[in-house]
């Protein structure tokens, strides 16, 4: 049985130096090419991006369901440095 190879789409992107010059540093450390190295990058940052996205839900649901002033104030704060940084 024969295994479908995923679509590859070919997309090029200009990177500042530093960023070209850590991508082939790392590439070389783990004995990858620079474009598998930058699609691991890419696929580890859109997860981390969607865990990111969940957790702000989560605890958007938490403060939306709090009913202790207290505790719903911390959640409120929590959400705030989640959004505006801090």
């Amino acid at each position: 049985m024969k295994v479908a190879e995923p679509k590859v789409v070919r997309q090029s992107v200009s990177l500042p130096a530093t960023v070209a010059s850590q991508v082939r540093i790392m590439a070389k450390s783990r004995k990858l090419s620079a474009t598998r190295m930058l699609v691991e990058l890419i696929e580890n940052g859109i997860e981390a991006e969607k865990r990111k996205q969940q957790e702000f839900f989560e605890l958007a649901e938490r403060f939306r369901s709090e009913s202790n002033p207290e505790a719903a104030k911390r959640l409120g704060d929590e959400l705030g440095r989640m959004v505006f940084g801090g």
